[in-house]
């Protein structure tokens, strides 16, 4: 997944964020595959179950199954085609989520060779604010950050102040 580049940054400040709203002892369901963040987060002391695999548009069984205290989706619900029906389905009372956020001087994401690995949707603040809202989930805390690149160019310049990520810890209503 990460041949090339590790995201330190993004790792860095996701791990600050669910320090500050999470508790080691509060069990964790990470919605995707195991991945080098969940490692991170199994080496800090948390308890993490992730999703197998399943596509979780149309399977919501590992999320019902579920008697986790806190669901996490970092980097997941830019994937799905329904990010209001997982919502919809998580029992946990409490979520953290994180988006990359759209960028007016870039296209959507999309793999040439993986269709999984693909961005259905390219989210605003407001837009994951919004479904947050109407999937019965009350926003308590949220950060956004950079991520500028070393390169050379008018979109290198642009992410070096323009927020690529957003983070979100809500409650269920």
């Amino acid at each position: 997944m990460y041949q090339k580049t590790f995201p330190n940054k993004r790792f860095k400040h996701t791990l600050q964020f669910l320090k500050k709203h999470v508790d080691t002892s509060q069990s964790i369901l990470d919605l995707g595959v195991k991945n080098p963040f969940s490692d991170i987060m199994i080496s800090e002391g948390y308890n993490v179950t992730n999703t197998s695999g399943e596509d979780l548009d149309e399977d919501h069984k590992s999320i019902l199954n579920s008697e986790t205290d806190v669901v996490t989706a970092f980097e997941i619900f830019e994937h799905l085609l329904s990010p209001y029906e997982v919502l919809k389905s998580i029992k946990s009372k409490k979520i953290l989520i994180s988006v990359p956020l759209r960028l007016w001087f870039s296209s959507a994401y999309r793999s040439k060779t993986d269709e999984r690995d693909r961005h259905y949707h390219e989210f605003e603040d407001w837009q994951l604010d919004w479904l947050l809202e109407k999937t019965g989930w009350k926003i308590k805390d949220r950060a956004k950050w950079t991520n500028p690149v070393n390169k050379i160019g008018i979109r290198p310049i642009l992410r070096r102040f323009t927020p690529r990520y957003y983070i979100v810890y809500a409650e269920r209503v």
